[in-house]
């Protein structure tokens, strides 16, 4: 699973270096939290996946799905571009680690 775990460690990237921007650009504490957290998480993720360990493919699924509310609901409000673009990637990434995730056991 080795594309798999490229796109966890990719989404990750994006959503750090996002958060490290929000808050250098606005000083928006939240942005920072988020932005580091969510690419914590798809690090993770994509390590487990790396290593072909339990619960990577899960990990994955939950934090794009997440990733998708979230942004979505903020780029529904603000109408900006950074959040409906995150809003997308998280969506695709989503349906990617689900499909992944139903292969595991079907």
């Amino acid at each position: 699973m080795a594309g798999a775990a490229h796109i966890a460690f990719t989404m990750g990237g994006i959503c750090s270096v996002g958060g490290v921007i929000g808050y250098a650009k606005s000083k928006s504490l939240p942005s920072l939290i988020a932005g580091v957290s969510f690419g914590s998480l798809f690090a993770i993720s994509g390590y487990l996946i790396s290593k072909n360990k339990d619960y990577g493919v899960e990990l994955a699924t939950v934090t794009s799905g997440v990733l998708f509310v979230a942004m979505g609901r903020r780029a529904v409000k603000t109408r900006k571009p950074v959040p409906a673009t995150l809003a997308a990637a998280g969506l695709l990434s989503n349906a990617y680690y689900a499909k992944k995730w139903f292969e595991q056991y079907y």
